[in-house]
């Protein structure tokens, strides 16, 4: 896996698991300040930015394999725990992770969990169906899908659309074999009854973070997960899918507090 390391060698040690069709780029606006605190390393999963990205026919792309990925980086950083935090899809890496290696997770922070069945939009269904979705996913999903899915279903309505970011995100999508990659990633988690079984099985100190006007995933599901994860908290924002790129300065403030245990 492709990885960047921040911060502080002697700080706790962070990984920021990222989303669906991004990397670890998308936490481009709090990476900075928090390695002023923490060891952070933000990888990108397989298929993933610049990741290597095997066919499916190799690698078995999913949330456990990922959950795997993401606990064997821990052992090559011989950091002994880590603090988590996961973005939707990688929200669902780090739950599986904190139930199956418990002795590897020392906080975690789930923000717009991908973790309940959720509304699927026809346009969010399109690329599912038998032999046209995959053509249209890998062939015919071109910049403007891309850029239109971001601003009308990630980002809250009145949020600055980080277009530079996006476009790179679009840059290393935009090649078969991450397509490819990410077509099978798109039909493994389309099952979500595995992560929720794992809820009951997670010990570490969690903290729910989830924005108001989630299109994608709805707000609803934060209260849910946060009373199905013993002893968890929960924070809603005033943001969209994606609270650390509306919102970063306040989503730093409220990680680093339930991270160094003042909240």
């Amino acid at each position: 896996m492709r990885v960047l390391v921040a911060g502080a060698g002697n700080g706790p040690a962070l990984l920021l698991i990222h989303s669906f069709l991004v990397s670890h780029l998308e936490f481009d606006d709090v990476i900075d300040t928090l390695a002023q605190r923490f060891h952070v390393i933000a990888p990108d999963l397989p298929g993933f930015g610049e990741s290597e990205k095997p066919s499916p026919a190799r690698y078995a792309y999913g949330i456990e394999t990922f959950a795997e990925a993401v606990a064997d980086l821990i052992a090559a950083f011989g950091v002994g725990r880590a603090h988590l935090v996961g973005h939707a899809m990688g929200a669902a890496v780090a739950i599986t992770l904190a139930a199956n290696h418990p002795e590897l997770v020392q906080r975690l922070v789930l923000e717009d969990a991908l973790c309940y069945p959720f509304p699927m939009s026809f346009k969010m269904k399109l690329p599912l169906l038998p032999i046209v979705g995959g053509i249209v996913f890998k062939q015919l999903h071109g910049r403007g899908t891309f850029r239109s899915y971001f601003r009308d279903d990630v980002f809250r309505a009145d949020a600055a659309v980080p277009l530079s970011r996006v476009d790179r995100h679009y840059d290393l999508f935009n090649a078969p074999s991450a397509r490819e990659s990410a077509h099978a990633v798109m039909r493994s988690v389309l099952d979500a009854r595995p992560v929720v079984a794992r809820l009951t099985r997670i010990t570490a100190p969690t903290l729910v973070v989830w924005g108001r006007d989630d299109r994608i995933f709805p707000a609803a599901s934060a209260q849910r997960l946060a009373r199905e994860i013993s002893g968890a908290m929960l924070e809603i924002m005033d943001a969209g899918h994606s609270p650390h790129e509306e919102r970063p300065g306040e989503f730093v403030a409220l990680v680093t507090q339930f991270l160094e245990g003042k909240r």
